[in-house]
């Protein structure tokens, strides 16, 4: 059984309400090295995206990211609050890992822009505190979906398609071999979920994301194109109070690469 969905974000005027938080950065090296707050650590993001797709540590290698998450100082039981560098995707992504493994994770509203504004930097680090971290697969309020598991159950599924609309019409291909969308996938772009760097409140969420076509009960699935987007628009579904959301984290490039795997294009 999931745990109870809460609200994933947290303003950084309401940071002092967590005890002593553990702060991720999920920018770049270079950016952190050029400044950071105050008892943050480096996600190696690159790192993890690599991973995920590795035959040899993706989300099933549990040791892998046990290590990784261990790996920045998180403990059992307090929370992390990942930042960005307020894209938020990237802080999503992260986010998503995160609470896929069991760990309690929330994601900074507006990322770093919003952290270093000279008023709501923490007032000392945090801490790792309490019982070592130990990972447990699909331990998470937000499920991860597998190619398979998604292709077998694509009628009962509400495909949440976050990429541009470009992208959905098969217009841009990425890199993919294939353009279009997943068969009755709903399209409402990542950019759309966003307020200058900021994920939009709640209210604003859930009338977004039910006018695209999703109804209380819907067994959200999520994706865009590698991760990041889809883990926002995860994000997003969970503040606006759906209950049953999903990650196809490896999502369009992973499916457009299967050729038995459905695809539609606009005539």
């Amino acid at each position: 059984m999931r745990p109870a969905l809460t609200d994933p974000v947290i303003e950084a005027a309401a940071l002092s309400r967590i005890a002593r938080p553990r702060l991720l950065d999920a920018r770049d090296k270079e950016a952190f090295a050029a400044g950071h707050a105050e008892g943050a650590v480096s996600v190696p993001v690159a790192r993890w995206v690599e991973a995920a797709k590795s035959s040899e540590a993706s989300f099933a290698d549990v040791d892998f990211w046990e290590r990784e998450i261990a790996g920045l100082g998180l403990a059992q039981d307090p929370v992390a609050v990942v930042y960005d560098d307020g894209r938020m995707t990237e802080a999503a992504r992260v986010w998503f890992i995160l609470q896929h493994f069991g760990a309690r994770a929330v994601v900074l509203n507006g990322g770093w822009p919003a952290l270093n504004n000279g008023t709501t930097t923490p007032a000392g680090p945090g801490a790792s505190g309490g019982a070592a971290f130990r990972a447990r697969a699909n331990a998470g309020a937000v499920g991860l979906v597998e190619r398979t598991d998604l292709k077998a159950a694509l009628v009962k599924s509400a495909i949440f398609d976050t990429r541009t609309a470009a992208e959905h019409a098969g217009k841009d291909l990425k890199k993919n071999p294939r353009g279009g969308h997943l068969p009755g996938a709903r399209l409402l772009p990542h950019g759309d979920l966003l307020d200058n760097g900021f994920l939009k409140p709640a209210d604003t969420l859930r009338a977004l994301i039910t006018a695209a076509g999703f109804r209380p009960g819907d067994h959200i699935v999520t994706h865009c194109d590698g991760g990041g987007r889809a883990a926002l628009a995860a994000l997003a579904a969970v503040r606006a109070g759906f209950e049953d959301v999903n990650v196809y984290y490896l999502s369009f490039a992973d499916w457009a690469k299967d050729e038995s795997c459905p695809i539609e294009t606009p005539r």
